[in-house]
């Protein structure tokens, strides 16, 4: 009986890791930029996956960005498999053109993400930096040292929306336990919801 007891035990315990252990894909969107970044996270522990950018610098057209964006998107997640995609939310801005095509961007990646059934959560730019930092007002390269410290990776990207877009999958693992309704946190897991939480932008 205690030989089988343990067996159960050994049994339960792996299912618990199993259970534990996903894929987060973070991204930065950005219509000339997009940075992107996967980490698995096994119980408490975190470990870098890939990160990089997706560079439409050379398209002209604004729609032709916004195909790649979710082309590319769709692509990372047919290959990868995450479990969830981290994404930050557009910053409020004073040139009202700027923020409507990076909404734009997030909202290209994110109809990406549900259109392969994969549960979003957003977060703001400062809730990511101040995840990863302890400082909301942390600038990019901040961010980004203390990723290659928390990550132990030398190589530096060549963009910093590389690492904007790891910070995103970062922050999300570091909100494991609940921490309440706080506004810079929202969750998709399909059209359904998002669609309800957002009637008053539909026509």
């Amino acid at each position: 009986m205690p030989k089988d007891h343990s067996s159960l035990t050994t049994h339960n315990s792996q299912l618990t890791t199993q259970i534990r252990e996903r894929i987060i894909l973070g991204i930065d969107p950005g219509t000339a930029v997009m940075g992107y970044g996967l980490i698995k996270e096994t119980g408490s522990k975190i470990e870098l996956i890939s990160l990089g950018v997706v560079k439409m610098e050379k398209i002209d057209d604004h729609m032709l960005k916004l195909q790649r964006i979710f082309e590319k998107t769709v692509a990372l997640i047919d290959n990868y498999q995450p479990d969830c995609l981290a994404i930050e939310a557009p910053f409020y801005g004073k040139n009202i053109q700027v923020m409507l095509k990076l909404g734009r961007a997030q909202g290209v990646a994110m109809a990406a993400a549900l259109s392969r059934n994969v549960v979003i959560t957003e977060y703001s730019p400062r809730k990511i930096k101040q995840a990863i930092t302890g400082n909301g007002n942390a600038a990019k390269e901040q961010v980004a040292a203390m990723l290659q410290n928390l990550l132990s990776f030398k190589e530096t990207p060549d963009f910093l929306d590389a690492t904007d877009g790891l910070a995103v999958a970062v922050c999300h693992s570091f909100q494991r336990m609940p921490t309440g309704k706080s506004g810079s946190k929202k969750s998709y897991s399909g059209w359904d919801t998002f669609v309800k939480d957002n009637a008053k932008r539909i026509v």
